[in-house]
C-alpha cells in the first residue's frame, strides 16, 4: 500500500511548491521534453524520418489529450489526486521503456502513455497547488510552480548532453527513466491531498465568465498550443541544420530551459501591471517573433534569439492562461483547466504531424515556422477581442 498523503497543515509552502515543480520536471521535462534533444540521435540510430519524428510527437499529444479529457470529466478532487500519483508512476515507466525497444508501434504507444502522464504535472499538480494556496489564504499565482517547465528542459538537456558520446538514444532513455525516480519522491511525498473549499471561500468566489469569454480564450489557447508544439518538437532539429548549431542541439535545448525558468516570475510581474490578457498578448507576439527569426537568417544571432524568445514565452503563456482560469474557477481549478486545455491538446496533435510532413515535402522547416507565427498572430487578435474582466 502506498503511504497516505501528508496533511496539508503539516507541510510548508516550499514543500508543496517543490512537489509541483518536481512533478513538472518528471512528467513534462523528462517524459515529454527529453524527446526533443533526443530526436536527432533517434533519427540516426533508428533511421527515423522527419515525418516519423513528427508522428511520434503526435502520439505523445494524443495521450495528453486523452488525459486532459479524463481530467475534465472528473469533478472529485480526491479522484484527481489518485490520478496525479498514477501519472507520476506512468512517467517513469514510459520514459525508461523507450530505451528497451526500437519498434515504431511500441514507441508510439510509449509516447502516448508519456503524454497521458504529462497531465499529472501540467493540470493535476497545478490544480492541487492552487487548491492548497487558496486553502491557506495565499496569493493564487502559479508562476513559481510553472518554473518547473523551464527547469525540466534544463534537466533533460543537461542529462542528454552529459550522456552524449557515452550512450546511444536507447541507453539515454534508460538513464532518464532512472533520473525520473529522483523527482518522483518529492512529487509524491510533498503533494497534499486536496481539501474542500470553505463556505466563506465559496461565497467570495467570482461568478464564472460568460460563454464569449470562454470561447475566445479556448480559441487563443489553441493557437498557443499550435505554435508551442512546433518549436518544442523541432527547435533542436531546426537549429541542428544550421552551420552555427550543428552538433550542439542539447546546448540549444538547455538555453531554452534556462530562459524559461525565470520567465514565469517576469510574466507574473508584467501581468500585475498590464493585466493578464495584456501580458498574454505580449507573450504571444514575442513567441511569434521567435518563429520568424530563423526565417530571416541561419546565423548564430538568429538561432540564439529564437531559442531565448521561445524559452522566455512558452512557460509564461501556460502560467498566465491557467492562472486566469484558476482565478475564475477556484473550487475545482483542475477541471476548468482541463476543459480549456483540450483545445491546446488538439492543436498539439495536429501541429507535429503537419509540421513534419511539411518538412519532409519541402526539405526544410521554414513553412512550419511561418505557419506557427501566423497562428500566434491569430491568437493575439482573439485575445484582443476578449472582454476586459480578467485584469
Amino acid at each position: 500500500m502506498p503511504p497516505a498523503p501528508p496533511a496539508p497543515s503539516t507541510l510548508q509552502p516550499w514543500q508543496v511548491i517543490s512537489a509541483g515543480i518536481c512533478a513538472l520536471v518528471l512528467t513534462v521535462g523528462l517524459a515529454r521534453f527529453a524527446y526533443t534533444p533526443l530526436l536527432p540521435l533517434m533519427r540516426v540510430d533508428a533511421g527515423l524520418s522527419a515525418a516519423q519524428g513528427g508522428w511520434l510527437a503526435t502520439f505523445n499529444y494524443v495521450g495528453y489529450l486523452l488525459g486532459t479529457a479524463l481530467v475534465a470529466r472528473v469533478g472529485d478532487m480526491r479522484q484527481k489526486f489518485r490520478f496525479y500519483r498514477i501519472g507520476l508512476l506512468l512517467a517513469v515507466v514510459a520514459t525508461a521503456l523507450m530505451g528497451l525497444t526500437t519498434t515504431p508501434w511500441l514507441w508510439s504507444l510509449l509516447r502516448l502513455l508519456a503524454g497521458l502522464s504529462s497531465t499529472a504535472g501540467l493540470l493535476l499538480a497545478s490544480g492541487l497547488v492552487l487548491n492548497w494556496l487558496l486553502g491557506q489564504q495565499r496569493r493564487p499565482r502559479l508562476g513559481l510552480h510553472f518554473a518547473g517547465l523551464g527547469l525540466g528542459i534544463v534537466v533533460s538537456g543537461l542529462a542528454t548532453a552529459a550522456l552524449a558520446g557515452h550512450a546511444g538514444s536507447s541507453g539515454q532513455w534508460l538513464w532518464l527513466g532512472a533520473l525520473g525516480l529522483l523527482f518522483l519522491l518529492p512529487a509524491w511525498g510533498w503533494m497534499p491531498a486536496p481539501t474542500p473549499a470553505s463556505t466563506a471561500q465559496a461565497a467570495a468566489a467570482p461568478a464564472p465568465p460568460g460563454p464569449r469569454w470562454r470561447r475566445l480564450l479556448v480559441a487563443a489557447y489553441f493557437c498557443a498550443g499550435f505554435g508551442f508544439v512546433v518549436s518544442a518538437t523541432f527547435i533542436v532539429a531546426i537549429l541542428e541544420q544550421t552551420a552555427a548549431f550543428a552538433g550542439h542541439g542539447s546546448a540549444v535545448w538547455v538555453l531554452v530551459g534556462l530562459a524559461a525558468v525565470p520567465s514565469t516570475f517576469v510574466w507574473d510581474r508584467l501581468a500585475a501591471r498590464m493585466g493578464l490578457i495584456g501580458a498574454l498578448m505580449l507573450a504571444f507576439a514575442l513567441q511569434a517573433l521567435s518563429f520568424v527569426l530563423p526565417l530571416l537568417g541561419d546565423g548564430l544571432a538568429a538561432g540564439l534569439g529564437s531559442a531565448l524568445l521561445f524559452g522566455l514565452t512558452f512557460a509564461g503563456i501556460v502560467s498566465l492562461t491557467l492562472t486566469v482560469v484558476g482565478r475564475h474557477y477556484p473550487h475545482n481549478p483542475a477541471k476548468a483547466m482541463a476543459t480549456l486545455t483540450l483545445s491546446y491538446g488538439v492543436a498539439q496533435i495536429v501541429a507535429p504531424a503537419l509540421a513534419g510532413t511539411l518538412a519532409r515535402d519541402s526539405g526544410s522547416y521554414q513553412a512550419s515556422l511561418l505557419l506557427a507565427a501566423i497562428m500566434m498572430a491569430i491568437g493575439i487578435v482573439l485575445l484582443w477581442c476578449m472582454p476586459n474582466d480578467t485584469h
